[in-house]
């Protein structure tokens, strides 16, 4: 397996809260989250979260031949053992992730997908995993909030709605779910199985890379991932901050991999 990675913070005085990570036979990628003033919620943030996180779940895919959501649930009751003395995990805005996962092995392709990452499949068959939940209950707040202009009363009243609502539907049924200190909200992931042999080629996007297709429209998956296979990540990434520019959209961390001869 050949791995080809790009990344880019949102912001030069940002700390990037994206993280990739890829060992033998498997790749991860988590998308950390959380909201303004967070330290004091947790005083580790969100950057923190996603390398102890990321960190956990490298060591179970390394070693351990269990169910993914069996993996990531043991991962994410591990990193909230390590800070529940300290901070408020309880607060529904404590740092969280969304996660993705491809394993090899034993002649299949495994996968899970958990929030609004989304993991690419190419071969006999392409097959996009994504999670639409979170975006599909946030879209009626944000076009509430996108109307109203900036600073005004109804901006104000449609922000604190928006927040209110996330914080509210945050790993809870008839939601949305994220890995944060809950290890049962890895059962909620989307999980399959591919014969190893039907998959040449994969790509892991966090949702800032993804506006690729799902927000701007640029491409489709198939040419995406052909641009991926011909002129690698980074064009993603600069095409995606071109885009933002031009539709005056506020730059998201960004991050994608792309991993090759995967069958092989």
């Amino acid at each position: 397996m050949r791995v080809a990675m790009a990344t880019s913070v949102s912001a030069p005085d940002a700390v990037n809260e994206d993280l990739f990570l890829a060992g033998p036979g498997f790749a991860v990628l988590l998308d950390g989250a959380g909201t303004r003033g967070i330290e004091a919620i947790c005083r580790h943030g969100v950057a923190w979260y996603t390398t102890r996180l990321g960190g956990e779940l490298v060591a179970r895919l390394a070693f351990e031949r269990g169910p993914l959501t069996q993996l990531l649930g043991d991962a994410i009751e591990a990193v909230a053992a390590t800070h529940r003395h300290t901070c408020d995990l309880a607060d529904p805005s404590s740092p969280s992730a969304t996660v993705a996962i491809l394993r090899l092995g034993g002649g299949r392709a495994d996968y899970l997908v958990l929030g609004d990452s989304v993991l690419l499949l190419n071969g006999s068959r392409a097959l996009v995993v994504d999670d639409r939940r979170e975006v599909a209950f946030r879209q009626p707040y944000q076009v509430v909030y996108d109307a109203a202009a900036e600073g005004s009363a109804e901006w104000v009243e449609a922000r604190r709605v928006y927040i209110e609502a996330l914080r509210a539907n945050r790993n809870q049924p008839g939601g949305f779910w994220l890995a944060k200190d809950d290890p049962r909200a890895a059962a909620e992931a989307i999980t399959g199985t591919l014969p190893i042999g039907e998959v040449t080629d994969a790509a892991l996007l966090t949702n800032g890379a993804s506006r690729y297709v799902d927000r701007f429209g640029l491409a489709d998956w198939a040419q995406t991932l052909l641009t991926l296979k011909t002129l690698g990540p980074e064009e993603i990434i600069h095409r995606v901050r071109a885009a933002e520019q031009a539709a005056g959209v506020v730059p998201d961390d960004a991050t994608v991999a792309h991993l090759a001869s995967i069958a092989k």
